[in-house]
């Protein structure tokens, strides 16, 4: 699974809890001012003093773990706010003028500890890249798990915004990882897919020509090797899914486009002139795509930086990629 805001804590914590030890876990709740880390951000504690993940950067970890070991022991979950103004500022070492609030619950079978049941309910949903939100009570600490269909979570959804809210409780967005199928293992696709993985993607290179996609050429990749429209049938194309295209021959690159034409991507590039991209227009028209469908379509690739060079025309890609999911809707 690609590393995402959450990382992969809840499995984490999952595993050690299904090992025998004792694991809580924190969340930020809500963050003021210039805090490194966003609600949602996660770090699982264990009882050895082992952690995984982050609430801040490293500015207050230490003290988070000395309160996921009190959590520990006595069972119960506690909210903490940690900020510039407290006399435990320069201790805690949130000196960036920010304020964050975080949320540490243990995880066991008694309330109000997190169950882990429910954990596992958690874990199992992510595997099947099923969208869900874990809604906690701060106040009671009662927890339940809803889908992005639940009243006034949409939007919370589509914009991965985790937080409080004014009802007075945490609301942890988990969507599946996010995808990025690169068609055409060509240069391009050799500099965009590192890109890729550091901004937090899943990338999956299609190329059914042996010698472009090679594991010499894109070692420790997932290559898929199939005819493009094979491909991304069965890599299963979905709203967190962006699909860029590169080969520059239509034979491969028009059935991967009306594959994702037809489906839910929220991104697809491809690469091309002006004309070219008329040419290709013309074609998806005569096999049966309307103008609201090749309208999705961003040609040329990537926003408009005067890139030239493979690595350039990458960094163009990424950045309208990351502009299609994050900018205004």
């Amino acid at each position: 699974m690609t590393v995402t805001d959450h990382d992969t804590i809840p499995e984490i914590a999952l595993d050690w809890v299904q090992s025998g030890a004792r694991v809580a876990l924190a969340t930020v709740v809500q963050t003021w001012g210039s805090a490194p880390r966003q609600p949602g951000a996660q770090l699982a504690i264990c009882d050895d003093g082992t952690m995984m993940g982050s609430v801040s950067g490293g500015c207050v970890e230490g003290a988070v773990v000395f309160e996921a070991m009190e959590a520990l022991q006595d069972g119960k979950p506690r909210l903490l706010t940690y900020g510039v103004a407290d006399e435990t500022a320069f201790e805690v070492g949130l000196a960036c003028g920010g304020t964050i609030r975080i949320l540490v619950e243990p995880i066991g079978p008694d309330a109000p500890a997190l169950h882990p049941d429910m954990l596992a309910d958690l874990v199992t949903a992510r595997a099947a890249r099923r969208p869900v939100a874990l809604l906690t009570d701060l106040d009671s600490f009662t927890r339940h798990l809803v889908g992005p269909d639940a009243p006034g979570l949409t939007d919370r959804f589509r914009a991965d915004r985790s937080g409080s809210d004014e009802a007075g409780q945490m609301i942890t967005i988990h969507n599946p990882p996010l995808r990025l199928v690169i068609v055409g293992a060509v240069h391009i696709a050799q500099a965009l897919v590192p890109m890729a993985r550091l901004a937090g993607y899943d990338p999956v290179v299609v190329d059914p020509r042996d010698a472009f996609a090679s594991d010499a050429r894109f070692p420790g990749v997932t290559i898929s090797r199939d005819w493009p429209d094979e491909a991304l049938d069965a890599i299963g194309l979905d709203a967190r899914t962006a699909v860029v295209t590169l080969t520059h021959d239509s034979k491969l690159d028009d059935p991967a486009i009306i594959a994702a034409l037809r489906s839910e991507v929220f991104y697809l590039g491809c690469l091309g002139s002006t004309r070219t991209h008329a040419k290709r227009l013309e074609r998806l028209r005569d096999a049966g795509l309307d103008d609201r469908d090749v309208a999705r379509i961003h040609a040329p690739v990537g926003l408009n930086i005067g890139a030239r060079t493979p690595s350039e025309i990458a960094v163009s890609t990424l950045a309208q990629i990351t502009l299609a999911l994050r900018g205004a809707k």
